[in-house]
């Protein structure tokens, strides 16, 4: 059957049939034959007892027997020799294979082992032999300034900049809302329009404005900005951006889906300034219920732009004017809203997120914390609420559109949670039932163990992604739900504002190809948006080695082996394994028992959810992972030191027979 194969960092395969009836497959690294993360494989299905025959407990799994199509052609690595061979060592661990290359030529500078370099991958047909290539690019040496982020860029396909005639075409749109362009629409000009954004954003997609039309019942507008009115389907603009699929946020930098011309201008929701906008006005009911919607076209001017902090602090003290005032209501309202959804079903997942920090040379200077806050739920609430009016509409009309999907766990692996939860003695029920699902993640929060847990339930969930079918949302607990909301960085967004007004999707695609295409480049930019964090995370880590004095950062210890433990450190955004031959305060034995450590001296016992403090131990670049070791505790001040004379150091080298002799003694011992 064929379908794409994705690979994990132990060399795993999980295969996905093209036939979306087909359940998700495992191929065991020696059945990957030649395929690469993300290749499109023919693959012959396997029983592990044929006796049985296909059974409906019998794990599938399977053989890949064709690359039908390979998802890149290109792989960043790092130059290195092996005897007279010339060797590059992909940056992606997903793919373990080192790739043979020849002496480069015509490459514009020379290549030195250690470099980063990029390789053209030639046909490769035998799993028993090495990937052959050609150095196409030397980007430099890896701490050379820059080679980090453009190693990223190149490896995940990222391009710098437009073409020529894509940045022409947007420029050609203009740069004012024309007097033309308003006629037909509801002009909200005069309404009391905000946005909400992080502090450092610069494509605001949307904005919102609310009011009191009774005792009882609020007038809520969620504006969006209307891309689709300057993005016509199968022009060049258009092209790109479906090639791109979303703008991708590196730490350093944004590559975005649409020219700045139109991501940071023209379509942005800039205050003082009139935009055109895709509108869904709300009659809310005091307790948060919606009691109507409707969508149209409006043209508005935006009085004011606010970050999260600052709506955070407005909400913390008594409002001062109208706009205050109007921040207050909002917040009230949406916390009513959200009150509403998770009484629904909807799933508390959110874990603080963390925001890195760079100086002009691209150094992290700090780590911020940010918190899911109540400025953060405002905006959240309503975007969901709009998210999930369009798709309702969209059902009832019967229109061809994408939505977001998030399809319910496996049952297997929901078993093999609970069980893991039980484990710990920490009560759980059938976890099938959402209800279940939310007194668990109630009782995590409540103890210390219950991070770790919630790391666990996270990593058995499916990954969201967009379907030509409304297959619902799992963890928002919704049965009808779409991307309406930012059309400026996502392209699934852009396709529902053409269904939900009826313009054309053009002809190029169908969109069960885009579906499949935009949750690919999501995929692709999710993981370039991590790398990027990580390599300048090495970075920082690297040189605190260098400097002697590792700094200590509080972690959580989040799973236990029988060599080590992993910790979850907050203060670095990260995980990473502390294992036990590093740990030198004691010999540690795994209880499998109890999935815990004990000192066979000290007793001490290490287990999940325990806090511990932490010191980066040893940096690997190269499978991206960090060893941490437990941080030795300061030892207490002496009221006087004395000096201890340096004992004589003799050197001398031991006859063969000598040697023989101690070895001898040893063996014995």
């Amino acid at each position: 059957m064929p379908g794409r194969i994705r690979m994990n960092r132990a060399g795993k395969g999980f295969f996905q049939p093209d036939d979306d009836t087909l359940p998700e497959m495992a191929i065991p690294q020696e059945a990957t034959g030649t395929a690469l993360h993300e290749d499109r494989v023919l693959v012959r299905r396997k029983f592990s007892n044929r006796r049985f025959g296909n059974r409906p407990d019998a794990e599938p799994t399977g053989e890949v027997v064709e690359v039908l199509e390979r998802r890149r052609s290109q792989v960043v690595g790092t130059l290195q020799k092996k005897g007279r061979q010339l060797l590059v060592i992909p940056d992606d661990p997903r793919m373990p294979h080192a790739i043979v290359v020849p002496e480069p030529r015509d490459v514009g500078r020379p290549a030195l082992v250690g470099d980063k370099v990029v390789v053209e991958l030639k046909e490769w047909t035998s799993p028993e032999s090495n990937p052959e290539g050609e150095i196409i690019e030397v980007l430099g040496a890896p701490d050379e300034e820059g080679v980090d982020m453009l190693s990223v860029l190149r490896q995940y396909d990222l391009p710098l900049h437009f073409p020529k005639n894509i940045l022409a075409e947007a420029r050609a749109i203009g740069d004012v809302v024309k007097e033309s362009e308003i006629a037909g629409r509801e002009d909200c000009r005069k309404h009391l329009v905000v946005t909400i954004d992080p502090d450092d954003a610069k494509d605001f997609d949307d904005a919102i404005c609310l009011r009191r039309i009774s005792p009882d019942q609020w007038m809520l507008w969620v504006h969006i900005a209307d891309v689709s009115h300057y993005v016509k389907a199968d022009t060049a603009l258009d092209k790109e951006a479906r090639k791109r699929g979303n703008s991708t946020y590196l730490v350093d930098r944004v590559i975005p889906m649409l020219p700045e011309a139109l991501s940071n201008e023209l379509c942005s929701l800039k205050p003082n300034v009139d935009r055109l906008t895709k509108c869904v006005e709300f009659l809310v009911a005091n307790d948060g219920r919606v009691l109507g919607a409707q969508f149209y076209q409006a043209v508005i001017h935006s009085q004011h732009r606010f970050a999260y902090r600052d709506v955070l602090a407005i909400l913390q003290r008594k409002p001062a004017g109208e706009t205050e005032q109007m921040l207050h209501d909002a917040n009230e309202l949406a916390q009513k809203i959200r009150r509403r959804r998770f009484l629904n079903g909807s799933l508390e997942l959110d874990f603080p997120e963390s925001k890195i920090r760079l100086d002009e040379k691209g150094f992290i200077t700090r780590i911020e914390k940010i918190e899911n806050d109540i400025s953060h739920q405002l905006i959240e609430e309503f975007m969901l609420l709009a998210n999930e009016a369009v798709a309702t509409r969209l059902m009832s009309l019967n229109l061809k559109a994408v939505y977001r999907v998030h399809e319910e766990p496996d049952e297997k692996r929901l078993r093999e949670y609970r069980d893991e939860v039980l484990s710990h003695n920490v009560p759980c029920g059938n976890l099938s039932k959402p209800a279940e699902v939310q007194k668990l993640l109630a009782s995590l929060g409540k103890i210390p163990i219950g991070q770790a847990l919630k790391v666990g339930f996270l990593k058995s969930l499916m990954r969201a992604r967009y379907d030509v079918q409304p297959l619902g949302h799992y963890g928002l607990a919704k049965k009808k739900y779409t991307h309406f909301t930012s059309p400026i960085r996502r392209y699934s967004d852009l396709v529902v504002h053409r269904a939900l007004f009826r313009a054309d999707h053009g002809a190029t695609q169908s969109l069960k190809e885009i579906a499949e295409h935009i949750s690919e480049t999501e995929r692709n930019s999710a993981d370039a948006e991590r790398d990027s964090k990580d390599v300048k995370l090495f970075a920082y880590l690297k040189a605190q080695l260098a400097s002697g004095d590792p700094t200590r950062y509080p972690a959580l210890v989040i799973d236990v082996r029988s060599f080590g433990f992993f910790v979850d450190v907050t203060g670095l955004a990260m995980s990473g394994l502390v294992p036990l031959a590093l740990v030198e305060e004691d010999y540690f034995i795994f209880d499998e028992a109890r999935r815990n450590l004990v000192g066979r001296r000290t007793r001490r016992v290490i287990k999940l959810g325990d806090k511990v403090t932490v010191q980066v131990a040893v940096v690997d670049t190269v499978k991206k992972q960090v060893d941490f070791r437990l941080a030795k505790t300061a030892p207490a001040a002496r009221v006087q030191e004395v000096a201890k004379p340096r004992p004589k150091i003799v050197e001398y080298e031991l006859s063969d027979e000598e040697l023989q002799r101690i070895q001898n003694r040893n063996r014995k011992k």
